[in-house]
């Protein structure tokens, strides 16, 4: 909640007067206790994980001949019923690991200087946070997922139930084991634990990394993916090997960016079946 009554002590606290932005946000938060604005990111994200995947699944459903040759691997056909099931399974998830995660975390999130308050940050702080956030979680959320989930014992008791499909689609992104959303959740919030920033800058990176998880589980590879545009991003066909070749998978292991995955090596497998059907392609 703003510690301010109106507009103007909120001007003269600041010095100077408020942005289009800041009386906005001044006119939507300053009654709202700081809790209920944390829960808008729970909010936010069963927003984005219900409506991002919906063109893709659209277009999986009504075997478009257009898009089919986009399609990763076309030989693999999802039902209405393979996408409600999933994504009945993932609200459960959200309902039950999510919502207490939110009672639990908020004290956290409030010692490590998250804050609701006046002013917002500029568009370049925003910017500046998010890639470092972006960073940070690849690399942390690699060695998590090579290292634990990827390990005898992570993939048996917790990340098998991701790699159940090895097709993926959108609504596979958050399909998971509920240990696997806690353990993805550190990578997650490492970044704004490091770099405190504005409760809008973090719903605004949740969501924005979900998108990125949600692009990158489509089944779909698009050549004007935004992913084709960004040097070392993790597109769809990229994550998608990883599915494909199963639990015992130790290649593309990036969440994000696949720069790890060249620097120890565990993209080679990846690389060398690209190589392959590139050649057959071209004969």
């Amino acid at each position: 909640m703003l510690p301010y009554q109106t507009l103007e002590e909120a001007a003269l606290a600041l010095g100077r007067n408020l942005t289009l932005a800041e009386r906005l946000w001044y006119n939507y938060s300053a009654q709202k206790s700081d809790f209920l604005l944390y829960s808008h990111n729970a909010l936010f994200m069963i927003l984005v994980f219900s409506l991002v995947p919906l063109p893709c699944a659209f277009m999986e459903l009504s075997q478009s001949k257009r898009m089919a040759k986009f399609k990763i691997q076309p030989d693999i056909k999802r039902s209405f019923s393979d996408m409600f099931n999933c994504y009945k399974h993932v609200m459960k998830m959200l309902a039950f690991v999510l919502g207490p995660l939110q009672f639990v975390s908020f004290p956290a999130i409030k010692w490590l200087g998250i804050h609701t308050s006046l002013p917002l940050p500029s568009l370049w702080e925003v910017l500046s946070q998010l890639l470092v956030y972006f960073l940070i979680e690849d690399y942390a959320s690699y060695w998590f997922h090579r290292l634990l989930l990827h390990s005898q014992w992570g993939y048996h008791k917790i990340h098998y139930v991701h790699h159940e499909y090895r097709a993926s689609f959108g609504f596979t992104a958050l399909y998971t084991h509920w240990a696997e959303i806690l353990i993805f959740g550190i990578p997650t919030f490492l970044g704004p634990a490091m770099v405190p920033c504005h409760m809008i800058t973090l719903c605004l990176w949740t969501s924005l990394r979900l998108v990125e998880a949600i692009e990158a589980h489509n089944g779909f590879e698009f050549p004007w993916s935004p992913t084709k545009f960004i040097p070392f991003c993790v597109g769809a066909g990229y994550h998608d090997y990883h599915h494909y070749v199963g639990g015992q998978s130790q290649s593309n292991f990036g969440s994000v960016f696949t720069y790890c995955d060249f620097i120890y090596g565990t993209n080679k497998g990846y690389r060398h079946r690209k190589q392959a059907l590139e050649k057959l392609k071209d004969k």
